[in-house]
């Protein structure tokens, strides 16, 4: 098949993926099989070779992947039962004051979310927002934006959250590199989004507490942990990650030093490492017995599963791609075109979280289209960590009426539609254009 037959059946896959995600609302795993399946017909692949393209993509995806998302969220859950996710807010607001406890909840959510899911730490966060908003008289948004924007940045930039773990994955790029340039992107980014733009939209849409909710404290059987404790447990796997990063490039190959860095600055042993701790120390010596803490590891892997999954899915679509000849003939488009490639990866990635919602799908459509680029471009090396939060700002832009955390933000503050566009779309969109803006930047240098 032609070039120009190739990239109109990669362009008619996605309309159809669209489609499938928007109007049947079938799910993302199902739908992207599906597409992945008509992708390799339309660029007449044999069926056997599908096949064997759908083994690939998926077991060399979630190889990595599975282990990485399931011990992180195995960490998170055991840091929200435990009390640890409202310790860190508890602290960091006494030591910032309540003057400037916007600053605090920003702090909290940025930490918070790196190993708990978005919207299980805001749940949780939410009612210290509550209550700051009913001291002081001020609107909800002066206190929650903040909070959303740390928790929003940190989802979408710094593994060992499942977005940025899933699209380094697909793309090939170095975890270390995701986390270094996700912290330096995303710290201006949510300084913007969060309590700066906070304080201006809060002078402008007034929200007190919705009278459907009910202020009700969250009790604990057991005595929160520490702030150190907590605060060291989060750190411990982004630390070895990123020895291991950068004793590759201090040390030479073959140093002792340097291979023992390698395999514990591994994201497999680093969150075997960090989620073994934390079993033991916010379980079993609180007060869990060892059945009780199975039981809360095991609860965590359910929302884990589904995000494994479409992260699979992911693989296969990405190994179609791949296999059909149509990422050759994108490589070449690009290798022409003036277009530079950290920026073609954030454009697609809009596109699709503008057109169906989940940024989820988004980062993992834009990783899929992008990753055989990557490799006729021959890119490698911490510009594949930029690729991979480009993407992450990409998949973050524009949240609107088609993506569920706009309803979460609208229900929890009690906003009507208008309100939740100006407040939290707008923020969702700084943290993507200033992310990028990071982002790009730095690729200029390297």
């Amino acid at each position: 098949m032609s070039g120009a037959g190739l990239i109109l059946v990669a362009l008619l896959g996605i309309i159809v993926l669209l489609f499938l995600v928007m109007r049947t609302k079938l799910q993302a795993f199902v739908a992207l099989l599906i597409v992945s399946i008509l992708v390799g017909i339309g660029a007449d692949m044999k069926l056997s070779d599908i096949i064997g393209s759908i083994q690939e993509g998926m077991g060399g995806t979630l190889g990595f992947v599975a282990v990485v998302v399931g011990l992180g969220a195995m960490f998170g859950q055991m840091l929200e039962v435990s009390g640890g996710a409202e310790r860190l807010a508890q602290t960091l607001i006494k030591k910032f004051g309540e003057s400037r406890a916007q600053w605090a909840l920003s702090v909290t959510g940025f930490i918070v979310a790196i190993p708990v899911f978005f919207d299980v730490g805001f749940i949780i966060l939410v009612p210290i927002v509550y209550g700051l908003a009913k001291k002081t008289g001020k609107s909800l948004l002066f206190y929650g934006i903040p909070l959303l924007a740390g928790l929003a940045v940190t989802h979408s930039f710094v593994p060992p959250t499942p977005g940025p773990i899933a699209v380094a994955e697909l793309v090939g790029a170095d975890i270390g590199w995701v986390i270094l340039f996700g912290i330096l992107a995303g710290l201006p980014a949510m300084i913007i989004a969060g309590p700066i733009f906070g304080k201006y939209i809060a002078k402008k849409i007034h929200v007190k507490v919705p009278e459907y909710i009910e202020l009700e404290e969250r009790h604990y059987d057991r005595e929160l942990p520490g702030f150190g404790t907590v605060a060291s447990l989060i750190l411990i796997p982004l630390v070895l990650i990123l020895l291991n990063t950068f004793s590759g490039l201090l040390l030479p190959e073959g140093n002792d030093v340097r291979e023992f860095l390698t395999f514990l600055g591994h994201p497999f042993v680093a969150l075997i490492i960090a989620t073994v701790l934390a079993f033991y120390i916010l379980g079993i010596r609180k007060g869990y017995s060892k059945e009780e803490v199975q039981q809360i590891a095991t609860k965590a892997l359910e929302p884990a599963g589904i995000i494994i999954l479409v992260t699979g899915a992911g693989g296969v679509f990405k190994q179609i791609l791949i296999d059909s000849g149509v990422g050759d003939v994108l490589g070449e488009m690009m290798a022409g075109s003036s277009l530079p490639p950290l920026l073609l990866a954030f454009l697609i990635a809009s596109f699709v979280r503008v057109a169906q919602g989940s940024a989820t799908v988004s980062m993992i459509t834009a990783a899929g289209i992008m990753s055989p680029i990557i490799d006729s471009l021959g890119l490698g090396g911490p510009v594949l960590g930029l690729m991979v939060i480009s993407i992450a700002a990409g998949a973050t832009i524009l949240s609107h009426v088609n993506d569920s955390g706009f309803w979460l933000v609208n229900r929890y503050f009690g906003l009507d539609v208008k309100d939740t566009l100006r407040s939290w779309t707008v923020m969702e969109t700084l943290i993507a254009l200033v992310g990028f803006a990071v982002a790009f930047t730095i690729g200029i240098f390297i």
